[in-house]
């Protein structure tokens, strides 16, 4: 992922240089390039959860299973303060409980201080089945009108969790076996990641892979890394899938994708994740009449369907029960990683249903803390 960054930061700067060369600016670097991420990855050391691992002579750390994305971590910092030790656990990002694919978090304990995130921290997801029967209903609807189905997707988990839901949608025989295609480099190689590191997924995962079947893919899915073969997507006329990242729409293939079908209502837009505001997974979500892609306005005439169950973040419910649970000398909570509607609405909740008060850090900020 780390490359991939670079190379997209590489791209969005010639964008950028060609604007501010017309506007008399200077031009400007992207933090890093794609040839400098490579060569910071020999610096990259794996570490197994649950094992001690010294920072520095005075700071262990250990991880454990974040439940988020495959190989996420809840951070465990023990410190040593003179004659009391200080234990901080960093629950950012934080996955769900009882989502196919991962394992559900792990909850440290007897820790003093707790960083949490606050993405969904005033929201609860609809209930997993559901958004089965959500996701089954709009690809069928589509399909009966000729449509096609477009899926903004992160390439990192949510695309694997999503080919997952449906491919056993076409298992059961709820949905048609349509055409399925997963667009972008990124999503195949770690596609590849998930299926080389498949013992830590979840017991019903790594059941199907023993039988050297593949979750991860039905006879239908196609995964494409070549530009010309993601092109050739434009000209299908027939019911098809058509999975893709960026997750919030704002670079990678599916903008080409979305470029060639939101204009007609045949098709369906659906909506998997979270969309930060400002972007144009917001827009679309929020069912604007045009949407700008490319620098040029497109109507948004295809079918929209939210389906947030999906989300690999810990809703409100997720998050409480997380602090409950990792209560006993805890001292302090701060919340973090999400907005601030949604930070005060966990903040307002923890002080109502544990009688604690957290805090929300402001930018710039220094909290002195207590052995």
């Amino acid at each position: 992922m780390l490359p991939d960054s670079g190379y997209v930061q590489e791209e969005d700067i010639k964008y950028v240089n060609k604007i501010n060369k017309r506007r008399g600016l200077p031009p400007r670097s992207p933090l890093y390039t794609k040839k400098e991420a490579e060569k910071a990855l020999k610096y990259f050391r794996a570490l197994d959860y649950h094992k001690d691992f010294a920072i520095c002579k005075d700071i262990n750390v250990r991880f454990l299973d974040a439940g988020h994305i495959l190989g996420s971590a809840v951070p465990v910092l023990d410190i040593k303060t003179g004659k009391k030790n200080m234990r901080i656990a960093y629950a950012a990002d934080l996955g769900r409980t009882d989502m196919p694919l991962l394992r559900n978090p792990e909850t440290p304990k007897d820790i003093d201080y707790l960083i949490i995130e606050s993405t969904y921290g005033g929201r609860r997801h609809k209930d997993i089945k559901e958004a089965e029967d959500l996701l089954s209903r709009a690809i069928n609807k589509t399909v009966k009108r000729g449509g096609k189905v477009i899926i903004p997707s992160f390439a990192l988990e949510r695309t694997q969790l999503i080919v997952y839901f449906i491919s056993d949608l076409i298992k059961k025989k709820r949905i048609k076996r349509i055409p399925m295609y997963v667009d972008g480099p990124l999503a195949v190689n770690l596609t590849k990641v998930f299926r080389d590191n498949w013992w830590y997924l979840d017991e019903k995962a790594r059941e199907t892979f023993r039988k050297k079947e593949d979750p991860l893919g039905y006879e239908n899915c196609t995964y494409i890394k070549n530009v010309n073969m993601s092109k050739r997507l434009n000209n299908i006329t027939r019911p098809c899938i058509i999975i893709s990242a960026s997750g919030m729409c704002e670079n990678g293939r599916i903008l080409h994708h979305l470029k060639n079908n939101i204009e007609n209502p045949h098709n369906t837009v659906i909506i998997i994740g979270y969309m930060a505001s400002d972007t144009l997974g917001r827009r679309i979500v929020e069912g604007k009449d045009s949407v700008r892609i490319f620098g040029r306005l497109h109507e948004l005439r295809a079918e929209v369907k939210v389906i947030n169950a999906f989300s690999a973040h810990a809703d409100s419910e997720d998050l409480i029960r997380f602090v409950r649970n990792s209560r006993g000398r805890l001292k302090q909570v701060f919340i973090v990683h999400g907005e601030m509607e949604q930070a005060e609405a966990l903040r307002s909740s923890l002080k109502r249903k544990l009688n604690i008060k957290p805090r929300i850090p402001l930018k710039n900020e220094i909290v002195y803390l207590k052995s």
